[in-house]
């Protein structure tokens, strides 16, 4: 089993930056791929950003390309979000998530765990 816990969420003015952190404790291991998604309530969940087990493959939603950055500290279990230029449609409850294959989705399907999440709000 792997927990997953996010933080970093907040309120934020639109046209400003947030970072969010996904930490990994219990089985952990550097082979799981994580991707980040969204949600907003009435909605479905909404890909936003994937890195492989390496970090040397990444994936982002069309939205969010040229404004986010994925990474990841193996070292640290931990994969950061940088979330910049934000605009008040980036509002929603983002969730990471982990699947033990090594190789990022963009589908929620194929992750075998989530996290609880942590709400990103941006002001207009």
């Amino acid at each position: 089993q792997v927990q997953l816990v996010e933080s970093g969420g907040g309120l934020v003015q639109a046209g400003g930056s947030l970072r969010l952190s996904c930490a990994a404790s219990g089985r952990t291991s550097s082979s799981y791929a994580v991707g980040w998604f969204r949600q907003v309530p009435g909605k479905e969940r909404e890909f936003v950003a994937a890195i492989n087990w390496s970090g040397g493959v990444t994936y982002y939603g069309d939205s969010v390309k040229g404004r986010f950055t994925i990474s990841r500290d193996n070292a640290k279990n931990t994969v950061y979000l940088q979330m910049n230029s934000l605009k008040p449609e980036d509002t929603a409850g983002y969730y990471c998530a982990a699947r033990g294959l090594g190789v990022g989705s963009v589908r929620t399907y194929d992750y075998d765990y989530w996290g609880q999440g942590t709400q990103v709000t941006v002001s207009s």
